[in-house]
């Protein structure tokens, strides 16, 4: 079975307001059937060059899903606080 996964590379800025950013994000994943994989800190860069210290992994039932989670004005409604927060690459994957 096919899924997709976000995949978010993150450097904190601001604790408090991740904290908050990241309090709101699973009421919006649930119409979309998301769920978190996992959140994790850095531990080691085995090779090249990774400048992020957080990792999220987010998996969906579908690259629709994922896509119309990220677009939904729930999820958009936040995405400032997240700028504010920590310095984000988001991904997308396929497996």
């Amino acid at each position: 079975m096919t899924h997709a996964y976000a995949v978010g590379h993150i450097s904190i800025k601001d604790e408090e307001k991740w904290g908050e950013y990241c309090s709101h994000i699973p009421a919006t994943l649930a119409p979309w059937g998301g769920e978190l994989v996992f959140r994790g800190k850095l531990a080691a860069v085995f090779s090249g060059e990774h400048k992020h210290t957080d990792t999220v992994v987010l998996r969906f039932a579908s690259i629709e899903a994922l896509k119309a989670w990220h677009d939904s004005a729930e999820y958009q409604s936040l995405v400032p606080l997240r700028q504010v927060a920590a310095e984000v690459d988001l991904l997308s994957y396929e497996a």
